[in-house]
């Protein structure tokens, strides 16, 4: 009995052993040495080093107030509106507000509270969403919901739309991400993008292991896009044998703020035909257009469909987002894309992917139905909605023209006004001393002036480096969110900072 404990004791022993020295010898799997080096190689600027760094100061100060001579930090390095108090649309919330709690649509004291026309469109949407905001939709989006798009963009373009070619999705950057996903196969896979450009595009062909192919907007031309650069970034990539498979067009521009001109975009869309390319148009914000009669927005749908026959094999998506235009509803995450001469059982492996994540967010879909139909004339709720877009629209495009003078005042500073979008990115003629500075600390003189700026306003800026620039020049990219009350104080700050930085480098 003994001998038999013994002798079960002693193979246990062996066992654990066994299982406690292969487990020591086995590296952690977890280590930024065993990451996949894709994820390395990923950057994303607008929530980079400055951002962390100042993530960092605003700890400081709230442990002790008096650490920096500033006492909070102004967030001017992504275009997120309602941190820096843009206000809600009233309409939109008060919807939102009922479909979160429908109980509350029936209740006695609703019509004291919530305008009639408030009331109708949450029973409309709870109608169509039999389950709420707590339960899956449809893959695709709630059928509701891509109606109201598909109508939205008919009236915009003048032209019908599928409800089915429309795919709802958590915000614009989710879509992008689907599609590159769909096309980047491996290295050899090139996806043209503008410089500058948005980091989700730079950062998701990173992560997916394509292969960038720069194009330049020109400064010089307000940030304009010529057809001769499209066939110069082209070229090269195409003689070594890259399969260039589609091209990015911001339009209006991040975070470059250019509105394109109808001519220009047919001969993106020209360019797109004869090499077979996908033409993927981010326009989410068509809403941010500052000087319409001189620089409208037209959809790069609306411009192919005129164009007849010519652009009938023409292959595009295109975005929109909540996030952005005068809504700034950017937690909500809704947004969808719409599919154009893209065959169908391309769109059905679309629809798997996008089932892989059961569906879109229930709330974001609601508020994009908002957005593309908002209140009408004669309804209830009308004059308020036109009176808050109105005051939301104009109150950035004089915080636009105020911080693109501000700039343009600075020594060695140049600044393209912004004609559309949330962002200016103006052109800092960096003394030779600063970049010997920012050299020997191994980073790029842009960042080295937004975490000076940072560190002695309080106000975030994100370093151009991070959005590509052509070289030898620095840029910053800016929004012009903080509050209109508040922007003298902002334009004031920028303005000191940049004199002591350009006499200490002097």
């Amino acid at each position: 009995m003994s001998l038999s404990f013994l002798s079960k004791s002693t193979s246990s022993f062996k066992t654990n052993y066994s299982m406690l020295s292969r487990r020591l010898s086995r590296p952690l799997q977890m280590t930024v040495d065993t990451l996949n080096p894709k994820v390395l190689k990923t950057k994303y600027a607008v929530r980079g080093t400055v951002v962390i760094r100042s993530m960092e100061i605003e700890e400081e100060i709230r442990k002790n107030p008096n650490s920096y001579p500033f006492d909070k930090i102004t967030s001017c390095n992504i275009g997120n509106p309602q941190v820096l108090k843009q206000k809600p649309i009233t309409f939109f919330r008060d919807v939102l507000s009922l479909v979160q709690n429908p109980r509350l649509i029936d209740h006695p004291e609703a019509k004291n509270i919530f305008k009639g026309d408030v009331l109708e469109r949450a029973k409309e949407i709870m109608f169509h969403v039999p389950g709420g905001v707590g339960a899956y939709t449809h893959s695709q989006g709630i059928p509701y919901v891509r109606e109201c798009v598909s109508k939205f963009i008919e009236k915009r373009d003048g032209y019908s739309v599928d409800p089915n070619d429309i795919f709802l999705t958590g915000g614009a950057s989710q879509g992008v991400k689907d599609i590159l996903t769909s096309l980047i196969r491996d290295n050899n896979d090139g996806i043209m993008i503008s410089i500058p450009q948005y980091p989700l595009y730079s950062a998701s062909i990173a992560l997916l292991g394509g292969n960038q192919i720069n194009y330049y907007l020109d400064e010089e031309n307000d940030w304009g896009l010529s057809r001769s650069e499209l066939d110069r970034a082209i070229q090269k990539p195409l003689e070594s044998g890259v399969n260039v498979r589609a091209i990015c067009v911001i339009n209006p521009g991040n975070p470059t703020g250019q509105c394109l001109s109808a001519e220009s975009q047919k001969g993106i869309i020209d360019f797109c035909l004869e090499n077979n390319l996908v033409l993927m148009a981010d326009e989410v914000y068509q809403e941010n257009v500052y000087y319409k009669k001189k620089k409208p927005f037209y959809s790069f749908r609306k411009i192919a469909l005129d164009m007849g026959s010519k652009a009938k094999d023409l292959q595009m998506i295109s975005f929109h987002s909540v996030s952005k235009g005068f809504i700034g509803e950017c937690g909500q995450r809704g947004g969808y894309y719409q599919t154009h001469g893209i065959p169908t059982d391309v769109k059905g492996q679309l629809y798997k992917m996008a089932s892989i994540s059961l569906c879109p967010n229930t709330g974001g879909q609601i508020m994009t139905s908002l957005m593309v139909n908002p209140p009408k004339k004669g309804e209830e709720s009308y004059n308020q909605y036109i009176q808050e877009r109105d005051n939301i629209y104009n109150s950035l495009k004089r915080r636009s023209i105020k911080l693109a003078n501000t700039f343009n005042a600075m020594e060695g500073v140049t600044c393209n006004m912004s004609e559309g979008a949330l962002y200016l990115f103006p052109n800092i003629r960096v003394p030779e001393k600063a970049k010997q500075e920012a050299k020997k600390k191994g980073i790029n003189p842009s960042t080295l002036y937004a975490i000076s700026c940072l560190e002695q306003t309080g106000i975030c800026i994100v370093p151009g480096a991070g959005f590509g620039q052509k070289e030898g020049t620095f840029h910053i990219r800016t929004t012009f969110l903080p509050p209109e009350d508040q922007f003298d104080d902002v334009t004031r700050k920028l303005s000191e900072f940049h004199k002591k930085f350009m006499n200490k480098y002097r």
